[in-house]
């Protein structure tokens, strides 16, 4: 079958991208995004999917080629891939493409990571690769989000599966030919239900959005690294991928001419708080309430909170506290801040006190806000015993593309989770590293930076 027009176009970009430079406002927006999930990486390698990573990592051996964040571990670069994964995806740290439906970093920089040490990359190659692999997968992401598809696929695992693909192909700097082979590869591995959904430890979630993207896009480009062939065009003839998974993708020759002219990652969010996405909004909002106004605890008689109704329903009444509103928000008017440590604390959401709050604290499905989920808004309201209404709305969260977070504020905010882990020095050595990727030789030497 002869190649179309637009795959041969999709794979000549992909072969290309290694030795295309990035404008100077897409590689600074690209290194917030590598130093934004190498630190959720970190922070993610003490919580629970990134220890269970690190000991499967371990078990499994593996020829040394790249490095299990958080670990003493070297293993092959698929392995690598994935458990580095699960740690960018253990919490809600990790940035989110509110287009496509997809968290591409988590998935995109494991994957990237893993590859550029294979192939003693150096920074720019890794930058460039990453910058491709939101492109790729994020414009995967919006074909199976516009398509009348079949209920139950998780674009969450779909996209980010063709982003580390193509990345992974771009560090191995693979020909239009093989590019094309590798993406019959992607293809054939490209799963994931929405049934994550039920799992409580964030554990399956974690391979899900990241960890199995991450392994499956490594192998497709490792396999045709070692001569495997396959099909020239995934993407057309008969129970091709675009006709089974997307109703027919017919928007896809659109998001391909558009490759060079709209990057992706200019459009990706980072979150300020680890969190979930919708609780953003409400962190904000309330920490621009603790910061102008006195609420002890004991005076609150009611939290309202007014969220998009899809959003409202993500985070009511959660088990996890990182995606428990009612809770997240108790936190902050008892600790006048949200840390971390509060947002990850499962035996303090029992708590007489935090309880006593979250009795208080009502999630409401505000139709104001319908169809804004990308946007992210929220309104709180608090009401005190002496009948006095504080209130603040937040529109636009900050991170997301339309408020993006300044290189200063990702800085804090990654400092923040590394410290505690790798100790000041490091945590400085590793975002200045970050800042001056584009002048790293081989990015083996930001080994010594994320291992235990």
């Amino acid at each position: 079958m002869a190649v179309s027009p637009v795959m041969q176009k999709l794979s000549e970009y992909i072969a290309g991208a290694a030795s295309r430079p990035l404008p100077p406002e897409v590689t600074a927006k690209t290194k917030h995004h590598v130093l934004d999930t190498l630190a959720s990486m970190v922070s993610g390698s003490r919580l629970k999917p990134g220890e269970l990573a690190i000991a499967f990592a371990r078990s499994q051996g593996g020829t040394p080629e790249a490095t299990v964040i958080g670990s003493d571990v070297q293993t092959t670069a698929i392995n690598a891939a994935m458990c580095n994964g699960y740690m960018a995806h253990a919490d809600e740290t990790d940035d989110s493409h509110a287009p496509s439906l997809t968290h591409p970093g988590c998935a995109v920089v494991p994957a990237a990571l893993a590859m550029a040490e294979r192939q003693d990359a150096s920074g720019e190659a890794l930058l460039r690769a990453v910058a491709l692999g939101y492109d790729i997968g994020s414009r995967i992401g919006r074909l199976m989000n516009d398509a009348p598809r079949v209920s139950g696929f998780a674009t969450h695992a779909f996209g980010p599966l063709f982003g580390c693909a193509a990345a992974a192909a771009s560090l191995a700097r693979l020909n239009p030919k093989q590019v094309r082979d590798m993406l019959a590869y992607t293809a054939q591995q490209a799963s994931g239900v929405t049934s994550w959904q039920r799992d409580g430890e964030h554990v399956e979630k974690a391979f899900v959005f990241a960890g199995m993207g991450a392994r499956n896009g490594v192998t497709s480009a490792v396999f045709v690294q070692h001569g495997f062939s396959g099909e020239e065009d995934a993407f057309a003839g008969d129970h091709n991928f675009l006709e089974v998974f997307c109703k027919g993708g017919g928007e896809l020759e659109h998001w391909v001419d558009n490759l060079g002219s709209h990057y992706e990652i200019m459009v990706t969010n980072i979150k300020k708080f680890c969190v979930g996405s919708p609780i953003q909004a409400p962190a904000d909002a309330m920490e621009e309430l603790l910061r102008t106004n006195s609420i002890p605890a004991d005076s609150v008689r009611d939290i309202a909170v007014h969220l998009p109704p899809h959003s409202m329903r993500v985070v009511n009444g959660r088990h996890m506290p990182d995606v428990n509103c009612q809770y997240i928000l108790a936190a902050m008017v008892l600790d006048g801040k949200l840390t971390f440590k509060a947002a990850h604390d499962y035996d303090r959401m029992s708590a007489p006190d935090i309880q006593a709050l979250v009795a208080k604290t009502r999630l409401v499905g505000d139709d104001r806000f319908a169809g804004m989920e990308a946007q992210r808004p929220g309104l709180v309201r608090v009401t005190l015993s002496d009948g006095r209404t504080l209130e603040k709305q937040v529109d636009r969260v900050r991170g997301t593309a339309d408020n993006p977070m300044t290189q200063q504020e990702v800085e804090a905010k990654c400092l923040d989770l590394l410290t505690d882990i790798t100790g000041a020095d490091r945590a400085r050595q590793l975002v200045d590293s970050v800042w001056g990727l584009e002048h790293m030789a081989s990015v083996r030497a930001l080994r010594g930076l994320l291992t235990a």
